[in-house]
């Protein structure tokens, strides 16, 4: 492997929704530069942010039938009982719902929690609330994707934040989708909502760290959760 093999090997892919910001950051330090040398300096480091930000990094994916993964880099806010939004059409009683909060430094591309067809692809416009508050599932921005499984269908919800401005969704009703492909990016800070079936046995607890088409929030065909990993928040 030659030199310029290892540094790309090395290197972290960027989204392509984060090309026209890094662009952005990059111009803007260049002609801040032009007035005074620390303000270039300062614009660079946060054009190395947005392209952190943006990284878009392969993740391999548990195979297991009936596994739900987390859709969100971030930390596991909440788990328990809760009403879905009422624009997915899933219930009027409490499902099961585990969050995932993303903070800035955390990757924001949104992976599919569980492979089947898109039934429901619903925006709601809303507030940018703290993504981290409960009542930020009721009253922010948001975007409902409804996936079927072999007739069990589950909700995964992006919630905008205090900073984020803009959520984006690449998948259509009716799609195919396969567990961990990416379905969507939300800019800047926010929130993903996952609603399962009650008595979804789940595998994390709150607090826990989750990674993206990789960490196992739940399995739909076990029959009891793992010792010490339930918690309501």
């Amino acid at each position: 492997m030659t030199i310029i093999d290892s540094i790309k090997a090395s290197m972290v892919p960027i989204h392509r929704e984060g090309w026209p910001f890094i662009a952005i950051a990059a111009v803007t330090s260049v002609v801040l530069g032009y007035f005074a040398d620390p303000l270039f300096w300062i614009g660079l480091i946060i054009t190395a942010w947005v392209c952190y930000f943006f990284r878009d990094p392969p993740r391999v994916t548990p195979v297991g039938k009936g596994l739900v993964i987390s859709p969100a880099d971030g930390t596991v806010s909440a788990v328990g009982p809760a009403v879905p939004p009422p624009e997915l059409g899933l219930s009027d009683t409490p499902l099961l719902r585990v969050s995932v909060f993303m903070n800035v430094f955390n990757c924001h591309v949104n992976r599919a929690p569980l492979g089947g067809i898109i039934t429901k692809v619903a925006y709601k416009p809303g507030k940018f609330l703290n993504a981290e508050l409960d009542k930020a599932s009721e009253d922010n921005e948001r975007n409902g994707v409804v996936i079927d499984a072999d007739g069990t269908s589950i909700g995964v919800v992006q919630i905008a934040g205090l900073v984020a401005r803009r959520i984006v969704c690449w998948s259509n009703e009716n799609d195919a989708i396969q567990v961990g492909d990416r379905f969507g990016l939300i800019r800047f800070g926010s929130r993903l909502d996952v609603y399962l079936p009650v008595g979804t046995p789940v595998q994390v607890a709150v607090g826990q760290t989750a990674i993206a088409g990789e960490t196992v929030l739940a399995d739909l065909v076990a029959t009891e959760a793992p010792t010490s990993t339930y918690r309501e928040g």
